[in-house]
């Protein structure tokens, strides 16, 4: 390997300033989400705020496609009866969803910025993209609880059996 072969190298073997800048980024980022984490509310309320300034711009900014019809522009759950029951544990911690979705929203935000991402789309057409996603997806979510026999909701009070003659006395 030559000098200047490795991911951020310049030719006289130190890093290049993009790289050391684009670190430097990184980790003033990271830095900040390390002293956000323990403010759950405070971090909630910022999102919707945001999610609020996003959907007004867009109804400012008419971005909907009735009004532009004119326009031309873990763990595993049980699975013998005689396995120890363990409550459901998420898969996706609460953080790191808030953080998707915050990542989300600003990047949808900046997108309004910009005439390139104003694309007419038929209405039609994005219903049934979803439509088709939400069965893919509930398709592979159902077939993973019958194999691990977990039901998302309850009919009633669950009666449990005891031995059969426990309790019981006959006169004779």
């Amino acid at each position: 390997m030559s000098e200047g072969d490795s991911v951020g190298d310049s030719v006289h073997g130190k890093p290049s300033v993009v790289y050391r800048f684009f670190t430097r980024l990184g980790q003033i980022y990271q830095s900040w989400l390390d002293k956000s984490t323990p403010y759950t509310a405070v971090r909630w309320v910022v999102t919707l705020g945001l999610s609020f300034v996003y959907m007004i711009r867009v109804y400012l900014l008419q971005v909907d496609p009735s009004l532009m019809e004119d326009s031309d522009d873990g763990p595993s759950l049980p699975t013998k009866q005689n396995e120890e029951f363990r409550p459901f544990i998420r898969r996706l911690p609460e953080f790191k969803f808030w953080h998707s979705a915050t990542k989300g929203i600003l990047v949808a935000m900046v997108c309004t910025f910009f005439e390139a991402f104003n694309v007419p789309v038929f209405w039609p057409i994005l219903v049934m993209y979803f439509i088709m996603l939400f069965c893919i997806t509930m398709k592979r979510q159902i077939k993973h609880m019958i194999k691990y026999r977990y039901i998302p909701f309850t009919h009633g009070k669950r009666t449990y059996k005891g031995k059969e003659d426990a309790g019981k006395t006959f006169a004779s």
